[in-house]
């Protein structure tokens, strides 16, 4: 059982039980529900048609940020060079159960 969500401008493969880091999102009580479900399958190789109502709800487990990634520009012969540095914050959630359909499919 898996499903595609997308949240943060990226799209996750998602399954009961996963832990993944997204984008720091707006959560209340160590909850996150994903309402844009762009796909569900249930057995490998098929699709849920119906996807309106579709939810993916998970938990909070922790939030931090992301190793440094330096952004080094230069423009030769013109005595131009800039180093930048940039760290991500990031949630990192578990997913606890996927609804589709009055189907749930829980860890």
């Amino acid at each position: 059982m898996y499903a595609v969500i997308r949240t943060g401008g990226k799209q996750y493969l998602v399954s009961p039980g996963d832990k993944l880091k997204i984008e720091t999102t707006a959560h209340e009580n160590g909850s996150v529900e994903f309402s844009d479900v762009l796909a569900v399958s249930a057995e490998e190789g098929k699709f849920e048609q119906e996807l309106s109502g579709a939810k993916v709800l998970a938990s909070v487990v922790g939030e931090g940020r992301g190793e440094k990634i330096l952004v080094f520009k230069l423009k030769r012969k013109k005595q131009y060079k800039k180093m930048q540095g940039h760290r991500q914050n990031y949630v990192e959630v578990k997913i606890n159960e996927i609804l589709v359909n009055g189907k749930s499919f829980k860890a």
